[in-house]
């Protein structure tokens, strides 16, 4: 088989973990010598500037579900460049998958990192169509890759459970950061529902009376006003306005995270969530809630500390014994780190996902 070029295609480049997956995936294939490019469909965000100058980059704006001049521009990239592969991330499935109509020898790739599955339905109907088009289907977890076989009838072979990956962090200082070293605790999330943040804000209330000068850190964006009001609210209304801090979303993410202590994640769904490998990956102890694939990352509790989703007062008993135990902080962090380096390493990642190019570019139906 000869070379192939590769897009991969996301809905934008705000702040997220599969928007993430997208960037990283276009910058590693270039390294490799493959053909790489990115398309997003309908804007494009603050991880555009992490895009190499290597990759190719395409941005639709497209307005509205359909919008036929987006769609021509789109073939006409994919001829032009000789494009052979789409991996779609996301949303962007149903309107890429037009794109098959009019360039019949192109391979659609369909990678589903759906974190709100146990709080949002999607729709069978709309999904199975354009599940027709492609060539196989990627999931970040089981209960994702169930979902593709059972409801959208994804043949078996052409189903991939695979777990995201996570880069070795650059070398760099930590951050300047407010509230007291020893007792910082960290949110990696943006501030979406799913995340649960009120959850977390009320186990807060439960830490700070154990540990006074315990601290919150939220990092995430704050793209929904209505979202943030509400925290900010929450905040407010349970006196933490000198504990928690709301510090948006960060181009230095590693540096922000050794500066902390402890590493959060209060999900009430997740698919396979990047904040608790970033965690891992600068052994950062975590505590998080028992959904998606975090058990598996958190080796069901060998690596990190699992409790139910929105049990608050769990979850701050949690963080709080946690604070209180330096030695247990240490193994539980390098524990983490060790899992991270071993089973989700980019590098893996990356050599799984183009294993699974070459079968579908060939043929095959499975690895």
């Amino acid at each position: 088989m000869r070379d192939f070029a590769v897009m991969q295609v996301i809905d934008s480049l705000q702040v997220g973990g599969a928007e993430s997956v997208a960037v990283n995936l276009a910058n590693r294939l270039s390294e490799r010598g493959v053909k790489s490019f990115l398309c997003t469909t309908r804007a494009d965000g603050p991880q555009a500037k992490r895009l190499s100058s290597a990759v190719g980059h395409l941005s639709l704006h497209r307005r509205g579900f359909i919008d036929a001049a987006a769609v021509v521009r789109l073939i006409r990239f994919i001829r032009e460049h000789q494009v052979d592969l789409l991996h779609v991330h996301g949303t962007a499935l149903s309107f890429s998958s037009l794109a098959k109509l009019f360039v019949t020898r192109l391979k659609l790739l369909w990678h589903d990192h759906f974190g709100r599955f146990a709080t949002e339905k999607r729709s069978v109907w709309l999904y199975g169509i354009a599940a027709r088009r492609t060539s196989g289907v990627i999931a970040v977890n089981e209960q994702l890759a169930k979902w593709a076989r059972t409801e959208l009838k994804v043949p078996a072979c052409r189903v991939w459970q695979v777990p995201n990956g996570v880069a070795e962090p650059a070398n760099g200082r930590a951050a300047q950061l407010p509230g007291s070293p020893g007792k910082r605790i960290v949110c990696l999330a943006n501030l979406r529902p799913e995340k649960d943040h009120p959850t977390l804000l009320e186990a807060m209330g439960h830490v700070v009376g154990v540990e006074p000068q315990a601290s919150l850190l939220l990092v995430g964006s704050e793209a929904s006003q209505s979202q943030t009001g509400r925290i900010r609210e929450l905040v407010a209304r349970r006196g933490l306005s000198e504990r928690v801090f709301l510090l948006g979303s960060r181009n230095d993410a590693s540096c922000v995270l050794r500066a902390c202590d402890i590493g959060v994640l209060s999900s009430v769904s997740e698919g396979m969530p990047l904040a608790v490998l970033e965690y891992g990956s600068v052994s950062l102890p975590v505590v998080a809630t028992s959904v998606g694939q975090i058990a598996d990352v958190l080796d069901q509790g060998q690596a990190g500390v699992l409790v139910p989703p929105r049990r608050p007062k769990e979850l701050g008993r949690a963080l709080a014994e946690l604070l209180g135990s330096r030695e247990r902080r240490e193994r539980l962090g390098q524990a983490l780190r060790q899992r991270v380096r071993e089973r989700f390493g980019e590098g893996a990642f990356v050599d799984r996902v183009v294993n699974i190019y070459r079968s579908v570019l060939s043929g095959n139906g499975r690895e």
